[in-house]
């Protein structure tokens, strides 16, 4: 067995401001950039415990520089910076070398309350909407796994989130570490999480069958940013429709093709 672990950091428990999730407030970065290094280690070991060969682990928050491979178990691989491609925070996945997808630290979509650091991608935009549903980065990421066919079997990050895995995929694992009040976050003790994820991600393992994906026939993405010049500028891109001011729509039956175009719109 093979498992592809992405790791984002909005989602580690008791994240409530951005200087907690940026390399250049080091004061405050530090202490939660060890946090989700605990907590990815922990679904790591939890893999490896469930007859794992090994583990590859895309470090998928902002610099994609924040795990330390020193700390990690040494059956794992990691993947460090952007390499460029459109699959982004899936970069490496395919279907040949996976049986299963974990998600550590993932957070809540654009304008959802359950997350004070809510986004989808960056935050260039007020909201994303895949087939009329507002995409949250867990979404798209596991229709990326769906697209390779690879079962998505763990997910830890906010409870708002947690909640809307568990209606896209019914078989799904999850642990909620935070719940998003205004511009707050409630959280577990951070061991707590580390404990859970560990258990719970080993017995999601168990689950493969009952976490496979569909995906729709086709796909219409729409991205609102916040500046209307930007909707004007993207709007330009082949296939591409200006729906508003602020609004951008794109629509295809290939979902790589839908990747292409987030790569484009929604990538920094």
């Amino acid at each position: 067995m093979k498992v592809y672990l992405s790791a984002d950091i909005e989602g580690t428990c008791g994240i409530c401001d951005w200087s907690e999730t940026e390399r250049s407030t080091r004061d405050d970065y530090i202490i939660y950039r060890d946090q989700m290094q605990r907590e990815v280690n922990a679904a790591c070991e939890a893999a490896i415990a469930a007859g794992a060969e090994y583990v590859y682990v895309k470090d998928a928050h902002d610099s994609a520089r924040n795990l330390i491979p020193m700390e990690l178990p040494e059956q794992v691989r990691v993947h460090r910076g952007w390499s460029g491609d459109p699959l982004s925070m899936m970069s490496g996945l395919d279907g040949d070398r996976f049986d299963a997808v974990f998600f550590t630290g993932y957070h809540a979509w654009a304008s959802c309350p359950g997350n004070p650091l809510s986004h989808t991608m960056n935050l260039k935009n007020n909201f994303v909407t895949l087939n009329g549903q507002y995409m949250s980065e867990f979404m798209m990421n596991a229709y990326t796994a769906a697209y390779y066919g690879v079962p998505v079997t763990f997910l830890s990050g906010d409870e708002a989130l947690c909640e809307f895995a568990k209606e896209l995929i019914p078989g799904i694992t999850t642990v909620a570490v935070n719940r998003g009040v205004g511009g707050a976050a409630c959280s577990i003790h951070p061991a707590a999480a580390v404990r859970e994820i560990r258990e719970k991600a080993e017995a999601s393992l168990a689950n493969l069958d009952r976490c496979r994906l569909t995906l729709p026939d086709s796909f219409e993405m729409v991205v609102s940013f916040k500046e209307h010049r930007q909707a004007y500028s993207r709007s330009f891109y082949p296939g591409a429709r200006l729906l508003a001011p602020t609004q951008v729509a794109f629509s295809s039956g290939d979902w790589y093709e839908m990747l292409r175009f987030s790569h484009f719109f929604l990538s920094d």
